[in-house]
Order: C-alpha cells, then structure tokens, then sequence
C-alpha cells in the first residue's frame, strides 16, 4: 500500500536525482543547468563572479505545531522514531552526491548548511510533516540496515530542495533578478533622449578658465535651457544672473522651488542641482557643470544620468579635461559625436618656494584650508589673537551663512581680510583670494567601496582649491599657493606637478522601479537586503560602477522597524543628511514614524521637536547644534515636496530657516568667542564640545587640551599644526612649545588622542613605540627642547612617507 501511496525513489552515484511529478517536484537536472550558467554575475572588468551568498537572508519557517489538524502520514504508515530521523537526516548532509546537486540548484557551502540546519529544526520540531514527506522519512527509517531497502536518505533531496528554496526564495527567481540588475546598457533607461540627435560640446579646462562662462552665456541666449551643478549655491549663482540679464529662470533644489513668474508659471530656463534634473522635459540648452563628479563613489549616478538622459538639442559639458575620454566613449555608446572645446587659465598661479611657517607672517587676501572643522576653531582663534579679522567657511555652514561670510572677506572696506576655510570652498564660492595656504595636504576620503581612507589630497583636489587664488575679475590678477609647514610644501609641489587622473568610470544606482521589482521577487527582504542583493547580483561594464550605498542602507537599517510602504521607504532613505549628526537622524525616524501612523507633520509639531524659537550660542557645542537644527529644516522641505500632505507647512517652515540662518551668522562672526567659553566652561579633556566632522590631520594635535593645562594666555601659540619651530622664532616661544609637546607626548602617549591616531590610520603602533622612545631618549640626555629645524623636518619627511 505505502509503495502505490509513494514511488520510491532512487539517487544511484553515477546518474542525477529522478524529478518527482508530485506535489513535492523540484527541478534538478534542467534548473542545475540554468542555475549553473547563470550564477555569477559580470563584474566590471567583464569576468563572471557568484553572488555573494552572505547576504542571502534565510526566511524563517515555524514548525507545524500540534494545532496544525490530523497527522495523515502518521495515519498511512506509523508515528516517526524522531531519533532516527535525526540519524538519517545528519547522513543526508554529510553526501558528496546531496551536496554536489545543492551546488548544482545554486546552494553553496554557505547555503547548503543554513537550509540544512532549517530543514532538519521544521522536521525535528514539528508535531507532523505532509504526507509524502513523512513516507519518505518512514521508508527510511523502516528500511535502514536491511539489504532490501526501502528508502534511501537520497530520497530527501527534492524535500530538501523545496524547503530551500521557500527560506531562500532568490533561488527559485535568480534569471529575474539578475534581468532587472543588469546595468549593462544605461543609454537605453532614456528613450526621450535617444529619440532625438544631441549635440555633445565639452568645456574643458582648469578652475578660473572661463569655461562655465562660455556655457553659461549660450545657455542664456536660447529659447530654453537647464543648469545642473553639484551645488544649491552655484544654482542660486545662476539663477541670479539669468534673471538679472532678464532671462526668467526658475531654481528648484531638493529643498526649494523658486519661480521668475509670480504666478508660479514655469519659466523656460532653470537652474537646478544636479539630482534635480529633468530627464523628460525638452529644452534647447543643458548646461552640465563640473562633469568629473561622474566618478564621484556616492554622487556619481546623478552626472550619467544627465549626461545620458537630458533631452536637450546641446548638451554643454564642464568640468576637467580629465573626463574627456569617458565622455567621448559614453556617447560613442549613444551614437552621439562630442566636440571638445580647451580652456586655459586666465590668470597665472604661481607655487610659493617658501611655506608660511607662522600665523604672524599673513596678508591681506590669503585663505587657510583645512581639512578638520577643529583646525578652523584653532586657527580662527589664534588669528583674532593677533588683533585680526578672519571669516569661516566650511561644509556644514548653511548656504546663506557662507554667502555672508564670503561677502565679507570680499569687501574691500571691511576690516576682515583673512579667510580660513575647509575645501568647501572649491566650487561654489566667488572669493578675492590672492594666496591658498594648506594647512594640511592629508585628508580623510570615501573610496569606492565605502571605506574610510587616510591619505594626500589628490592632483585634481590640489588644483580646485588653489585655483581659487587670484580669480579672474578679482582685485588680485595672480594667484599664489603655498603649505603652513615646509615639509608639507615639498609634497605638494609634487602633486600639483603630476597631471590628473583620468576618469574612468561614471557612477550608477538602483532606481526605485528596479527595487520595486525586486521586491516582487523578494517579499520578505528588508530593503537593505535588498539592495546588497541588487549590488552583489549587478552587472556592469568597464564604463561604469555602482555607487556606494551605506548612507542609504544606514537609514534602510534605522527605519526598517517602522511600517512603510516601498516606496515611501526607499524615499524616506535617500533624504540628504549627514549620518554623523545625532538629532538630524533622531528626527528622521521620527518624521517616519509620525508618517507611518499617517498624521501629518504640522509647523507646531517641529517647532515643539526643535525647541524653536532657538536664542544666538554661547558656545561651539550650541552652534552645532544649531547647524544640526537647520539641517532638519533643510530636510523636512525636502520631505515637504515628496510628500506634500504629509508635511504641509513649508512655507513657514522656510521662514523660520531664514532667522535660524542670520543667528548662525551671528554665531560664526563671534566664533572666537564661543571657543573661549567652550574652553572656559568645559573640563580640560573634553573633546566632546566640537563634533569633529573629520579625522584628525596628520600635522594637528588637540589644542582643546593644551588650552585647558596651560590657560587662555598662551594662545598665541597653540597648535604645533600653526607653526613649526624656524630660525626667526624667539627662544621663549620654542621652550613653551618644546614643554607643550613633551607634555602631550607624556600624558597621551597612551591616552585617548594616540588611540585616535591608531583608530584612524594615522600612527601605528610601531611609529607610537618609537616615538616614545625618542622621547625617553631625549628626557635622559637632558634634552627637552624640539631640536634643530633640520631635524624636525627630517623627521617630518619621515613621518610623512609611512602615512602615505
């Protein structure tokens, strides 16, 4: 009766498991062959790789519990021996033949024992199992031992294979998917675009070469036109010239909309930042600015998507002559010819052969970059110290306060002529600069697979900050550039002296529709999974990378408790915010959570959230904070025009942003006084009153602390990073600064400053073992001063080449 109830079924070794027609049939011979051709995907280099299993997420399956109804195989044939089939089913494992066939329905080592272990637990722990598979089970267990068997642990694999592919589902739809992750061919995502013939025409050439100018001019004699650039302010930068020159032109930001018509009518010309762009709108002129950020690891998507996707008659490209050949071989893709159009600069720039050494030898005019919002606090106090006027530009600012701030610095009848600034000022910033001045030629950096790097800023960095020295038009016809310290000048003469890079690749990133259907697939999935999955499974060529996707994965991961749609939710993790700042994700998962509940998000409710009305800060802490606070503004106005009823009030909301913005002003034109409370009112080791954007540089050291041991009068000498020790110092100041460094070198060789060099790649231990040993060496031979010049360079030099 059990043999007409159930065939046998037989794996002989040297022939493929039979397909079973029940309801228990798993596709083995032919889904091997398909599996097997298609399990590896095309990496950019054109070679098959396998997905990356690890990041297969089984879907959990609750045993059959007692409540589950009547135990028809128990009826059929007996009650299971459950110690048997524990027996049995560890047998099942351990078969080269069962594993070989797994690999061969896409289970890898990896996946085979994960499904095992949930196959062998549902089995274990369920009070009954079906029917079928409960025979099978039964004749095994009856059968062990015999000489006629009556099963085979082989008889378990089509069971196997079902239970696998219910907690691994990707398995049973592994072609779709990586149909719909194929990014082999992005000039086909934009039809409009195909359908008509553009003319490509490349503005090349370095900063302050006029060739924004030349685009911009055509852009503004035609009938239509939109602008991208990479930032709200040179949008807000072109949407004032064109309607100053009387060209309507509307501005729309992931923030704001402004239109030139009072009636909200829409203008024929915009100005936009990039991700904003149109791909469906036809326009005469397309303007794209600043095309080597197609390469950018986290903005990269946004530049080929407009390049290959604006529909516009010319589209004019700026940027570097380095994207000149990825550009060319795009739109040989698209059958598009490229005119190619070289700029030179319009001013010289010249390489200063000596570094600055000191703050004392300023002028009027120069610029301080550095690459530490901690550095600008250092530097702008021990600057105000010598009875100058500095202004502070850096990343975090809001746009209205770094507009005022180079407002300032640009007035010739203002007293301020000093500027220090991050390299925020690369683009989007008119300034009158006569001398860069790097305070630091190592910068902390995202590379292509979101890792944190250590290292010298690149040619093409070096060349976009200190081409903003002597602007063309300024007051200043020549523009110099130069390092704080010596050594450090040496290294960038090196690198202003090597060409730049060749862009190799354009960036690409999943769009909603493509995870929208991946989901279809994948129901149960988290959409962080999701889009690992999407990435490991991509296919791509050689002119192209998927852009890194932590910060989007980082919201995916904070929000995913909170019930939302796909498409709300892949919405709510694309928001620009800094991931760094606390309150600002605080507050996004708040705004998601009151979203899901769907009550709208009122002008009262974030006012009560931010605690507005906010007073001016009395410290560095509390302007942080305050920048925090704008940036929630900036993203509740962003949420306001994907979800309109949701967030209604955003006109107020814009208003109130407008008064935060002028008491951040405030703010930074009294920055040297918030230092001095923050130092004041704060225990000496605390570094937790500035919120450090960026690692600490190379030639830095904490001067928070120094402060604290040595008092409020020694700030004129502060910062090793300010000055290195030269002939022309006087004597007092080098005991100061030798006591100073032999002091920090004592209390935190072991303290928390090294650990923070060790964490962040800048010392290594055995750099830690010998610094230390220097200075036993010097304390027993009597010598506490900081050495020649020579020396000290020397060893800088030293230093200098482990980093890099």
């Amino acid at each position: 009766m059990r043999r007409c109830a159930w065939p046998l079924l037989r794996l002989p070794s040297r022939a493929g498991l039979v397909r079973h027609g029940g309801a228990a049939a798993a596709r083995l011979r032919p889904a091997a062959a398909s599996s097997s051709s298609s399990s590896s995907s095309v990496g950019g280099d054109g070679s098959s790789r396998a997905p990356d299993t690890s990041l297969f997420v089984p879907v959990p399956l609750k045993p059959v519990g007692d409540a589950a109804g009547e135990d028809v195989g128990a009826e059929l044939t007996r009650p299971l021996d459950k110690g048997e089939v524990l027996k049995n089913l560890n047998k099942f494992y351990k078969r080269k033949e069962i594993q070989r066939l797994g690999a061969e329905n896409g289970l890898d080592a990896r996946l085979f024992h994960q499904a095992f272990i949930s196959f062998r637990k549902y089995i274990m722990e369920s009070s009954s199992v079906s029917a079928d598979l409960h025979i099978i089970l039964n004749d095994i267990c009856c059968g062990a031992g015999k000489v006629c068997l009556l099963g085979h642990v082989d008889d378990l694999f089509p069971f196997f294979l079902r239970h696998a592919k219910q907690i691994f589902p990707m398995l049973d739809c592994m072609d779709d998917l990586r149909k719909i992750s194929d990014l082999r061919l992005p000039p086909n995502w934009y039809p409009d675009a195909r359908a008509i013939q553009r003319k490509i025409i490349f503005h090349a050439g370095p900063t302050n070469s006029g060739k924004t100018y030349h685009a911009i001019q055509r852009f503004l004699s035609a009938k239509s036109g939109i602008y991208c650039g990479p930032l709200k302010l040179l949008a807000h930068e072109i949407f004032q010239k064109s309607n100053d020159a009387n060209v309507p032109c509307d501005l729309v930001t992931g923030e704001e909309r402004v239109y030139a018509n009072e009636d909200a009518r829409q203008a024929p010309h915009i100005a936009c930042t990039i991700e904003m762009c149109s791909t469906n709108t036809p326009y005469e002129v397309a303007v794209i600015d600043e095309i080597q950020m197609i390469r950018d690891p986290a903005r990269g998507w946004a530049w080929t998507r407009a390049l290959l996707g604006l529909c516009a008659e010319e589209i004019h490209v700026c940027g570097e002559a380095a994207a000149i050949d990825l550009v060319t071989e795009l739109m040989y893709t698209t059958g598009e010819e490229i005119e190619v159009r070289n700029y030179k600069r319009l001013t010289p720039l010249t390489v200063l052969d000596y570094a600055l050494e000191s703050l004392d030898n300023l002028r009027p005019g120069d610029c301080i970059v550095c690459f530490s919002k901690n550095d600008i606090y250092s530097i702008s106090r021990q600057i105000e110290a010598r009875g100058l006027e500095c202004a502070v530009i850096y990343g975090s600012l809001p746009p209205g306060t770094k507009l005022e701030q180079a407002k300032k610095f640009n007035d010739p009848d203002d007293p301020c002529k000093i500027l220090v600034a991050t390299d925020a000022i690369g683009m989007g910033l008119n300034l009158c600069i006569k001398r860069i001045i790097f305070n630091s030629i190592v910068k902390p950096t995202i590379n292509e697979k979101g890792e944190k790097e250590i290292d010298s800023i690149t040619t093409s960095q070096a060349l976009q900050i200190a081409g903003r020295a002597g602007r063309y038009g300024s007051s200043f016809k020549q523009g110099e550039v130069t390092t704080m310290h010596h050594d450090d000048l040496v290294q960038l003469k090196e690198i202003l002296s090597e060409s730049v890079r060749p862009v190799k690749a354009a960036g690409l990133h999943p769009t909603p529709e493509q995870i929208e259907m991946f989901a279809y697939h994948l129901p149960d999935a988290t959409l962080s999974n999701l889009i690992d999955i999407f990435v490991s499974l991509s296919q791509v060529d050689g002119l192209y990378f998927v852009c890194n996707i932590d910060d989007f994965k980082f919201l995916a991961d904070m929000i995913q408790h909170i019930p939302l749609n796909l498409r709300s939710r892949y919405v709510f993790c694309t928001a620009p915010l800094n991931r760094k700042e606390p309150f600002v994700c605080t507050t996004l998962l708040k705004f998601a959570r009151q979203f899901s509940r769907n009550e709208p998000l009122t002008f009262d409710w974030l006012c009560r959230h931010t605690k507005w009305p906010l007073a001016a800060p009395k410290n560095i802490k509390e302007l942080v904070h305050l920048e925090a606070v704008h940036d929630v503004f900036d993203l509740y106005l962003w949420l306001s025009y994907r979800f309109m009823d949701m967030f209604p009030d955003a006109v107020l909301v814009r208003d109130i942003q407008k008064k935060l913005d002028d008491i951040i002003q405030v703010g930074v034109c009294n920055i040297t006084k918030l230092i001095r409370a923050s130092q004041s009112t704060v225990a000496p080791g605390a570094a937790e009153v500035v919120s450090e954007d960026f690692p600490l540089s190379r030639t830095k050291r904490d001067t928070r602390v120094a402060s604290g041991r040595h008092g409020a009068e020694s700030t004129e000498a502060l910062s090793i990073a300010v000055e290195v020790p030269g002939e022309r110092r006087a004597k007092n100041l080098k005991a100061y600064r030798s006591a100073t460094r032999q002091e920090d070198l004592k209390s935190h060789g072991r303290g928390s400053l090294a650990n923070r060099l060790l964490r962040e790649g800048l010392l290594t231990q055995e750099m830690l073992r010998q610094l230390e040993s220097e200075w036993h060496d010097q304390h027993r031979n009597g010598r506490y001063g900081l050495g020649s010049k020579r020396d000290d360079q020397n060893s800088s030099k030293e230093t200098g080449k482990k980093k890099k």
